[in-house]
C-alpha cells in the first residue's frame, strides 16, 4: 500500500488564525496549548497537524451534530486507508444501518445481561495473578492492559488471542490513525496489526458460525453484514475498546492515589466509583480528538471552512472548557461532569460507552481497591509515572506497591 501521509487527503484549509505547536511538547502534555487556543483562538489552523482545531465545548457540541458539513465520511482518511471503512467513518443511513446491527451487542441492556458478570469474573482472575506478584507491579500492563484486553476478547469474540496481542494491535492502530506526519514505520506497524486481526477473525469465524453467541463478531456475521464491514468494525472496536478502558483504569487509579482524600470518598461511598470514572475521563480524556472532513464550504464562529479540509474536534479541550468546568485542571470527583464530551455527541456518540462505564467505573476500580486495600501506593523508588499522547492519552507506566 502506498503511503497515506497527511498531504494525500488535506487539500484545503480554513481562514482560521494559525497557531503553531511543538509536536513533542504537545504529545507530552497538550493541555497548556489547548488552554491558550480556547482563550485566544478557539478555532485555529495548526500547520504541524495539517488541520483546523475546534477547542471550545459548545462549538464542538454543535458542529459534531452537523454531519452535513462536519462529516465523518473520510474516503482518504487514515482510518479508512489503514483499517477499512467502519461505522465511525460513515454518516446518515449508512451509519445507522451498521450501528443498528452493532449496537445490540454492547447496549446497556446487553452489558447488564451478559457482559457485567463476565467483567467481574475477569477482573477477579486478573487480580489473582496481580496479588501473586509479591507486593509490587506496574499496573498498566499487569492490571489495566490485562483486564481491558480480556474483556475485549470476550466482547469481540476473538477469545483465542492473548490480551497482550490485542493491546499491541490496538496501540499500533491508534498510532497509525494518528500518524499525521506520515511516519512509514508507524504505518507499517499498523498494517501488520490489521493483517493479524484479519487472520484472527478468519480463525474464529467457523466456530462462531457453528455456535453463535452475543459477541460482536458473531452478531455482525450472523446479520449478513458484508465481511469487509465486519472486519473494519472489529478493528474499530479493538482500536478504541482496548486503549480507552486501559488508560482510564490506570489513569483513574493514579489520580486517586495522588488524591487520597478523594479515594477515601470513593471507598466510603460518599461518591460513586462511576463518578470517579467520569471525572477522570473529563480531566484526562483517553480519546482526546475526533477528525472530521468538511463536506461543503461553511462558515462557523467567524471562520470560513473550505470543502474537503480536515477538522479536529478536540474533546480533551472541550472537557477543560472554563465556561462549563470551574478550575478544569483540578481532579475533583464531586464536580458535575454532565457537560463532558468524553464519548462525543450526536449520531456518533460512542456505542461502547455503557461497556466502558461498567468495566472501569463499576468493576475495575472498586475491585482493585477492595482486594489490595488501603495500602496501595505509587512506588516512589521506581521510574516516575509518565503520560503521553494528545489524540489518545494515558499513563505509560504506573508502578505501585502494596502490603
Amino acid at each position: 500500500m502506498a503511503s497515506v501521509g497527511p498531504a494525500s487527503y488535506c487539500l484545503e484549509v480554513s481562514d482560521a488564525p494559525v497557531v503553531d505547536v511543538d509536536l513533542a511538547k504537545f504529545w507530552a502534555d497538550p493541555y497548556p496549548a489547548l488552554a491558550r487556543m480556547r482563550a485566544e483562538a478557539p478555532i485555529c489552523f495548526v500547520p504541524q497537524l495539517g488541520a483546523t482545531l475546534l477547542t471550545r465545548r459548545d462549538d464542538i457540541h454543535a458542529c459534531e451534530k452537523n454531519v452535513a458539513v462536519f462529516s465523518s465520511d473520510q474516503p482518504g482518511g487514515l482510518m479508512n486507508e489503514l483499517m477499512g471503512k467502519n461505522m465511525m467513518r460513515s454518516d446518515g443511513e449508512e451509519h445507522r444501518r451498521e450501528r443498528f446491527v452493532y449496537y445490540p451487542a454492547v447496549s446497556p441492556r446487553r452489558v447488564e445481561a451478559t457482559w457485567a458478570a463476565q467483567f467481574g469474573q475477569l477482573a477477579s482472575a486478573v487480580l489473582d495473578e496481580l496479588e501473586a506478584m509479591a507486593g509490587s507491579a506496574d499496573l498498566v500492563p499487569e492490571y489495566a492492559t490485562a483486564l481491558s484486553g480480556e474483556a475485549l476478547k470476550a466482547m469481540t469474540g476473538l477469545i483465542q488471542v492473548s490480551s497482550r496481542d490485542l493491546d499491541a494491535w490496538s496501540q499500533a492502530m491508534i498510532d497509525g490513525i494518528a500518524n499525521y506526519n506520515g511516519d512509514p514505520d508507524v504505518e507499517q506497524r499498523c498494517l501488520a496489526a490489521v493483517t493479524a486481526i484479519d487472520a484472527a477473525i478468519d480463525e474464529r469465524l467457523p466456530a462462531l458460525r457453528a455456535e453463535p453467541d452475543h459477541s460482536l463478531l458473531s452478531v455482525m456475521a450472523e446479520s449478513g453484514m458484508p465481511m469487509d464491514n465486519v472486519r473494519a468494525n472489529i478493528k474499530l472496536t479493538i482500536s478504541g475498546g482496548q486503549n480507552e478502558p486501559r488508560d482510564a483504569i490506570a489513569g483513574a487509579v493514579w489520580a486517586l492515589l495522588k488524591h487520597p482524600d478523594q479515594l477515601a470518598m470513593a471507598r466510603s461511598g460518599e461518591v460513586s466509583w462511576l463518578a470517579v470514572f467520569e471525572e477522570y475521563c473529563r480531566w484526562i480524556a483517553p480519546i482526546g480528538m475526533s477528525p472530521r472532513r468538511i463536506a461543503t464550504g461553511h462558515t462557523f464562529g467567524g471562520v470560513t471552512f473550505e470543502s474537503e479540509e480536515r477538522v479536529f474536534l478536540m474533546f480533551s479541550s472541550a472537557n477543560h472548557d472554563e465556561g462549563h468546568f470551574s478550575h478544569p485542571e483540578r481532579f475533583d470527583v464531586t464536580r458535575d461532569t454532565s457537560a463532558n464530551l468524553t464519548f462525543g455527541a450526536g449520531p456518533h456518540f460512542c456505542a461502547g460507552a455503557a461497556a466502558s462505564r461498567r468495566l472501569v467505573g463499576e468493576v475495575a476500580l472498586p475491585l482493585l481497591f477492595e482486594r489490595l486495600g488501603g495500602s496501595l501506593a505509587v512506588n516512589r523508588s521506581a521510574d516516575p509515572v509518565r503520560f503521553g499522547g494528545w489524540a489518545f492519552r494515558g499513563p505509560l507506566n504506573l508502578p505501585v506497591v502494596w502490603h
